[in-house]
């Protein structure tokens, strides 16, 4: 038996979903071959850096890259707009995927592996990233794969109910990024001086994002608000290319620049993809969160804290599950509202806002004693048909029988 875990994206954001669920596998000792295939070397340092020495003694690693001549004459020219490589590495690395019992993902792209390729006898799981609440993460080619890990009934009963996904092959196994340990003083930390910190986290989809129409709004209220420290760490894919593609909504647009005033100010930190924004270093360390779309608002909330969400595209959200996270604080359409949309996330918090986002947090994560990771691993391995009794469900404890 062989099982490889594919990491193919530009960026590291992806690697924490599913390279826990391959470190718990090895360390049980599962009677498979173990293969983590990544496509650059930015990917393979990051595995390696997560992979607690296990990459080499347990599990092997191999980069894959585009073979052809014609694949790579097409990143060249294509590579500004779209992620030609992430799509062209499949076709020419077809005898590597051929050799692998089961392929486990973090994306749907890798399902062009059966609908162009025609590798139907791989069995594809997919581990999803984060558990946000955008539409495409619960669109037809969700049910796709031959299994699913889940991080909780949110996105169980989503992929059932939208995606028509055979509740058989689904998992609810929590969030195995939970379990990677944390990062010491992995972000240099604005100063503890009082003053609440603002994560100002945008999506990258033009049509959701609301850096593209008010963004740049944004860091001018707290270049004029120097009471507040705003860390400004967008989607890790925003400023990646020179232009951004929605493929939900097949929307071109461009981030820009960002002017030195911003990374002047001493009250703004500004990251735009550094491996901090994948750590989850900034949603530990902020005070308030501010977004839009982006999952990592799930995250933040591990511990309830006030969040407000900026709406520049007056969407009609209340009522839409898409935009389920925006019940976690006041949603505002205009810069102009930030400052009293703040204070009423602070006031209002324990009263009104905190119970909701605990019910939200229950609802996207089922978190048990057991770390995540294990039980995915048990899972994948049930999938795959392998025995795995390091992988084994813990015997609940049973009652002390009462002495006469």
């Amino acid at each position: 038996m062989r099982i490889g875990f594919l990491f193919n994206h530009d960026q590291v954001h992806q690697v924490a979903h599913s390279l826990p669920i391959a470190l718990a596998m090895a360390r049980s000792g599962v009677d498979a071959e173990i293969v983590v295939a990544t496509t650059n070397a930015r990917l393979s340092a990051e595995v390696i850096r997560l992979g607690d020495g296990l990459i080499g003694p347990a599990i092997r690693l191999v980069e894959l890259g585009l073979k052809r001549r014609a694949s790579r004459l097409a990143k060249r020219a294509l590579e500004a707009v779209l992620p030609a490589a992430k799509l062209l590495v499949y076709g020419d690395n077809l005898d590597f995927f051929r050799s692998l019992d089961v392929l486990v993902v973090a994306e749907k792209t890798s399902l062009i592996l059966k609908t162009q390729h025609g590798l139907n006898d791989l069995k594809i799981v997919h581990t999803r990233h984060g558990a946000g609440d955008r539409a495409i993460g619960f669109d037809p080619a969700s049910g796709g794969f031959d299994h699913v890990l889940v991080s909780g009934p949110k996105i169980r009963d989503r992929l059932i109910g939208e995606a028509g996904v055979d509740p058989a092959t689904i998992s609810v196994v929590g969030y195995p990024k939970f379990d990677l340990p944390p990062e010491p003083q992995a972000v240099p930390p604005p100063a503890a001086d009082g003053r609440p910190v603002v994560l100002y986290n945008p999506h990258v989809s033009p049509h959701l994002s609301s850096w593209f129409t008010a963004g740049r709004q944004v860091l001018d209220w707290f270049l004029e608000h120097d009471d507040h420290h705003l860390i400004f760490a967008p989607h890790v894919m925003l400023f990646e290319r020179p232009f951004v593609l929605a493929i939900d909504r097949w929307r071109l647009d461009r981030p820009g620049r960002i002017a030195e005033r911003y990374l002047r100010a001493p009250n703004i930190h500004v990251d735009l993809g550094s491996r901090a924004s994948t750590t989850m270093a900034y949603t530990d360390r902020a005070d308030i969160y501010l977004g839009d779309a982006s999952s990592q608002v799930y995250e933040f909330l591990a511990r309830p804290r006030p969040c407000v969400f900026l709406n520049p595209h007056r969407l009609a959200w209340r009522g839409d599950a898409n935009f389920a996270h925006w019940q976690a604080g006041p949603v505002i359409e205009t810069v102009g509202e930030l400052g009293a949309a703040l204070r009423t996330a602070w006031t209002e918090h324990a009263t009104i806002f905190r119970p909701i986002q605990q019910a939200m947090f229950d609802h996207s994560f089922d978190l048990t004693d057991e770390p995540s990771s294990v039980r995915a691993g048990r899972a994948l391995a049930a999938f795959a048909g392998l025995a795995a009794p390091g992988l084994a469900s813990p015997v609940p404890d049973l009652p002390v029988a009462a002495h006469a």
